[in-house]
């Protein structure tokens, strides 16, 4: 049974669509990249799938049951403002939470905290950092014995040590438990180091879903000269020009012509380049419809 799935799932906000017509199933096990531009519907998908906000269309479902307005036993979720109780202390936020939770580790948590380095269990939950804040609400979201984690940019927070130290735990969770975690981020070379599956939505539409290195393996990076972008085969996602050469990153591309070095994505090359296209589309330049190669 799927962690996660979506069937035409839609969020609207008076007349603003946020999420429209997204379908997916996340594979059982996997770290999932939730990549896609500012205001592409990331934040509102995950909310949902935690049972945090109701979709106006279609059905988000966690290991088969419908979300219909409250968090699922088997799920927890980090929110992007990491909402706590910043009077408590960590200590007494620890007991806190495990007196409203019917499933709860505080060995769990104390493990993760103690993973953590600077994390005062005496000191006031409002005075912490904000890369401290968000550490201990992992290790809150760790005590819940989640087999679905919903981190929503876990990362921004973080100095490259304490990323190292989160990214470490979330990789232990995935190998100890089986535990599957859908994260969004900006930090693409971070997501790139612990995630095997992607999920790119834009304007509230799934874009690309599927385990990355088959996804790396549909597109390709060609480039050669500008003349010449005619004799090129394949899906044109974005382009960049200058006066004598072309950048393309296709999908489902035939073999580079003559003329042309071809290679494939990185997953950072791949990203950058659907946003490069959807800022395009947004701002409605005149290369958002790039001269396209042969189908």
């Amino acid at each position: 049974m799927k962690p996660l799935t979506a069937t035409a799932v839609g969020r609207r906000y008076r007349t603003h669509w946020a999420v429209r017509d997204c379908s997916f199933a996340i594979p059982e096990g996997k770290v999932v990249a939730l990549v896609g531009p500012n205001g592409a519907g990331k934040s509102t998908l995950l909310r949902m799938a935690a049972g945090l906000v109701r979709p106006t269309t279609g059905e988000l479902r966690a290991f088969g049951t419908p979300m219909r307005g409250r968090i699922h036993p088997d799920v927890s979720f980090l929110a992007q403002n990491r909402s706590l109780y910043r009077d408590l202390t960590v200590r007494e936020l620890a007991r806190a939470c495990a007196a409203m939770n019917d499933r709860w580790s505080a060995d769990r948590v104390h493990e993760v905290l103690g993973l953590l380095a600077g994390v005062d269990y005496d000191a006031k939950v409002g005075t912490l950092s904000a890369g401290a804040l968000t550490q201990v609400a992992i290790a809150m979201a760790l005590g819940r014995l989640p087999r679905l984690l919903l981190l929503d940019e876990p990362l921004s927070d973080l100095d490259p040590l304490a990323r190292d130290e989160t990214l470490r735990i979330i990789m232990t969770e995935v190998a100890d438990r089986a535990t599957t975690v859908v994260m969004s981020s900006h930090l693409l070379s971070d997501l790139r180091d612990v995630c095997d599956h992607i999920l790119l939505i834009d304007e509230g539409r799934v874009h690309l879903d599927g385990d990355i290195e088959e996804v790396l393996a549909q597109h390709r990076i060609l480039v050669g000269p500008a003349a010449d972008e005619s004799a090129v085969e394949g899906t044109l996602i974005s382009a960049t020009r200058t006066e004598r050469q072309s950048t393309l990153l296709l999908r489902d591309s035939r073999p580079a012509p003559q003329g042309w070095a071809g290679t494939e994505p990185d997953l950072e090359s791949l990203v950058m380049g659907y946003l490069r296209a959807s800022r395009e589309r947004r701002h409605g330049s005149s290369s958002a419809t790039p001269r396209p190669g042969k189908q």
